[in-house]
């Protein structure tokens, strides 16, 4: 399958979002109590949710771009 250039950005901000949730999720889950680096691996998740937001926020600006033209 070819996706063009706006079929792309889409498909990439929809990853972007799934990512966030998916490491807000998973940091949620880890069980501290019981796991010494659950603490680490925890924060580094939200950072990673956090950073693909921040790709998920201009990956939706430049799909506008191509929706408003």
């Amino acid at each position: 399958m070819h996706l063009n250039t706006r079929d792309t950005v889409l498909k990439k901000m929809l990853d972007a979002q799934e990512n966030v949730r998916d490491y807000e999720s998973f940091s949620k889950r880890l069980d501290e109590s019981n796991d010494s680096y659950a603490v680490e691996v925890k924060n580094m998740f939200k950072e990673f949710a956090e950073e693909s937001g921040f790709q998920a926020q201009k990956l939706k600006e430049v799909l506008e771009k191509y929706d408003s033209r």
